[in-house]
């Protein structure tokens, strides 16, 4: 094992990227003991047209037939997958399962790739060896025995592949529930409900080709150097032939500086760097709502005084009568907003709020990003149709080199959502289900991931299934999730790598070891390829090169056949679909997929070509899917009584506001290692970064221990105790800290209005000094 740094807080000088990054790919390659030739082979195959797709972010591809063509991060996510250390029979026979409890989550997923089925025994408090039948016999008879099939949930992980995720809807569907929670509930879902209302598709509308031609982006909540460096690259050559690019977060990421790009040679020798963003706005906690209305605002001001002295209109004035409804309720709306509610919910000056808006109606083709900063708010989705509002303005939708950019995390999180991982499927998609498949489908809308713990939590819930993810350490309010876990009949896992959720266990638990996306996956028609959708919609094949972790390790996709299978046999008087078959050759099930969606026409034809096919998006042609046919200006008001408000109203300015986030050293759960080197973390994550001006005020310093509760009116105490106070450039009354260390503090009902994604990005807390003196190396 690669040697852990030592624990220290020290000013990152150097740009992202750089040394710095082949540093970390060299120390992550040595750590997974893949630092050899078969390593160097695996990362030339990623992202290539004959290789496997990267398993960690959603950033697409732009040269698939380039030298190489991953990150730092997307090297840290293969080489997890590809190492060398295995979590055999012998590793739980030596371990209780409350011994591992007290391992930290980056020493559980260390150990290495899971190599057999294992079943959890209460005598012994271990993990014992079962063979695959035997697990899916488990599995079926705990189904089959529910009352309703709305006792099961079936979660499901942006890892997984469209193929395997279509087939496990539908093998749900024919169960009998909706109950499809999944990683989307946790980061996006306000982008996916919000944009359907504005511009008619929850997807966003730009391509990378569109990068080339945009003369502005602004980029909101999001820290590409971290958690997609590869659209790094992308924001270089933008910057270099003089787009301007606008950084809109609470945080002055170090990505979103200055950036050296690994694969340029003149920046490695020179030590040189290119400067990307040319403006930072920091909004408050929950002020983006406010600084996007006080944009369009200024908008609007601009066009009256165009209007009125006869100068060019400002307004795109023949795009908004040609394509768009609400504008002059949505104009009279912005008239009537004071400034002083602007300012004050923002956090941002009237002035700099001004020097936004002039950038951005000076720009002819402007594209819009945003990440989680946006989306894990209680006003989220209309955060998310303010933007969109303020991009219909000026025409930024639908035309080359300007659009709506949502990034998202994992890698084929959009493409699980796409194939039918949705708990609140239409009637259409339903219909077209029944008509291919020939069963009835449930019409009632199931779990999502706050639904999914409320229902275990009450009993509700007696089977829970995930396929891929850590649900236990994702999901807010952690206790209570834990509780919610251990009062399930049974819990099972189909994973890659050892994580706390398997440690958090239903009465009866399994845990299924799955191939990797490295791993070549050999069924009966040979070699199979799996199929993911990128943040910008294209669809691509990826196969795996290496040899299996285990021979015990089958693909999710086999393991979904196999559960229908031994399920479905004892339902439906015997009749069932031919699981087994649509396994053998993974095109049968591209073809079943081809059938339900006519976006997928000549699925298999289509994925053959290198890149693989763009889904097509229409309102990037301007055809709009609303209720209206119409790009639709929606009107918002600032919110004014929020639980941050109402919190502050009885605590005063002690009353922090916590942002949760990565660490460089992390992706999603996975902990990498215990460095966040950007923001001047080392060998240490139990930090919270605070305001200098906060601090004296709270009478704190830097370097103090202190411990945090969650102010939330339900009787539920909620703390997170032993954190390192750093001083950090964020603006006053905000505080950030890493998850999911701190997701005790997310009360588990504190959503986003209408699409219930957990506040993480704003939650009311109170600090004090720890009651208990922690080591540094804590």
């Amino acid at each position: 094992m690669a040697k852990a740094s030592k624990a220290k807080i020290e000013t990152y000088k150097q740009p992202a990227g750089g040394w710095g990054a082949l540093k970390y790919v060299a120390m992550n390659l040595v750590k997974e003991h893949v630092a050899d030739g078969k390593g160097l082979r695996t990362l030339l195959s990623q992202n290539q047209p004959d290789g496997f797709d990267c398993p960690g972010c959603a950033w697409p591809d732009r040269e698939h037939t380039s030298t190489f063509e991953f990150c730092e991060n997307g090297v840290k996510a293969v080489a997890a997958e590809a190492t060398a250390k295995r979590v055999t029979k012998e590793f739980f026979a030596q371990h209780t399962v409350a011994e591992l409890m007290k391992q930290s989550d980056f020493e559980l997923e260390d150990h290495g790739r899971l190599t057999s089925p294992m079943v959890y025994d209460a005598a012994s408090d271990k993990y014992v060896p079962i063979e695959w039948p035997a697990a899916y016999a488990l599995m079926a008879s705990h189904l089959n025995a529910l009352r309703d099939p709305n006792e099961a949930d079936f979660y499901v992980s942006g890892r997984a592949s469209n193929e395997a995720a279509f087939l496990l809807q539908v093998f749900v569907r024919q169960f009998g529930t909706n109950n499809f929670p999944d990683c989307s509930n946790m980061c996006h879902e306000p982008t996916s409900v919000g944009l359907p209302e504005t511009v008619g598709v929850g997807k966003g509308t730009v391509l990378l080709d569109d990068f080339d031609e945009c003369d502005t982006l602004l980029l909101f909540g999001q820290n590409p150097g971290t958690n997609h460096p590869r659209m790094m690259g992308e924001l270089r050559e933008c910057a270099k032939r003089g787009a301007t690019i606008v950084s809109i977060n609470p945080l002055k990421e170090r990505g979103l500086q200055r950036f050296a790009d690994p694969q340029s040679p003149v920046e490695m020798l020179t030590m040189g760097s290119t400067r990307i963003s040319s403006m930072f706005i920091h909004p408050t906690l929950g002020g983006d709502l406010a600084l996007l209305k006080g944009v369009a605002k200024r908008v609007i001001e601009l066009d009256d005084a165009a209007r009125l002295t006869g100068a060019e209109r400002v307004v795109d004035t023949t795009f908004v009568a040609e394509h768009t409804a609400g504008f002059e309720a949505f104009a009279d709306d912005l008239r009537k907003e004071g400034w002083s509610d602007i300012v004050e919910e923002s956090g941002v000056s009237r002035e700099d709020i001004e020097k936004l808006s002039q950038v951005y109606v000076k720009g002819k083709a402007v594209i819009a990003t945003w990440g989680m900063g946006l989306t894990q708010h209680k006003h989220a989705v209309a955060t998310i149709q303010m933007l969109s509002n303020l991009m219909l303005l000026r025409g930024n939708i639908g035309r080359p080199g300007a659009g709506l950019c949502p990034v998202r995390g994992h890698s084929n999180v959009q493409g699980d959502r796409t194939v039918g991982i949705d708990e609140k499927p239409t009637d259409a998609f339903l219909d077209r289900l029944e008509s291919v498949f020939g069963f009835k489908a449930p019409r009632e809308h199931g779990h999502d991931v706050v639904g999914s713990v409320q229902a275990m939590l009450r009993g509700e819930t007696k089977v829970f299934i995930a396929l891929g993810g850590n649900f236990a350490m994702a999901t807010p309010d952690t206790p209570r999730t834990f509780d919610a876990l251990r009062s399930c009949n049974l819990t099972v896992h189909i994973t890659t790598k050892l994580n706390r959720s398997h440690l958090v266990h239903g009465k009866e638990a399994l845990i299924l070891p799955t191939l990797g996306r490295t791993e070549i996956d050999k069924q009966v028609a040979g070699a199979q390829g799996v199929t993911v959708e990128d943040s910008m919609s294209m669809v691509h094949i990826s196969y795996g090169i290496n040899k299996p972790a285990s021979p015990d390790c089958m693909s999710e996709t086999a393991i979904v056949a196999h559960l229908a299978e031994a399920t479905m046999k004892h339902r439906n008087n015997g009749k069932q679909l031919p699981w087994l078959w649509y396994a053998e050759d993974y095109s049968r099930i591209r073809d079943a997929i081809e059938q339900v969606y006519d976006a997928f026409k000549g699925y298999n034809e289509r994925i053959a070509h290198p890149g693989g096919f763009h889904l097509g998006v229409a309102s990037r042609d301007r055809v709009w899917k609303t209720s209206t046919g119409k790009a639709n200006f929606l009107v918002h008001a600032i919110p004014m009584d929020t639980p941050i408000h109402q919190a502050r109203r009885k605590y005063g300015e002690r009353l922090m506001t916590l942002m949760t986030t990565r660490s460089h050293d992390q992706y999603n759960t996975t902990i990498y290692g215990m460095d966040d080197r950007y923001r001047g973390v080392f060998g240490q994550r139990r930090v919270v970064f605070a305001n200098r001006q906060d601090l004296d005020m709270l009478g704190l310093k830097a370097g103090e221990w202190v411990d945090i509760t969650s102010v939330w009116e339900d009787g539920i105490e909620r703390r997170a105790d032993g954190f390192l106070l750093v001083e950090y450039d964020i603006p006053r009354g905000c505080l950030g800290s890493y998850y999911p260390e701190t997701n005790p503090l997310v009360p588990l009902e504190s959503f986003a209005i209408k699409a219930r994604t957990p506040t993480s990005k704003s939650i009311p807390v109170l600090l004090q000094r720890a009651v208990v003196q922690h080591a540094q190396a804590a």
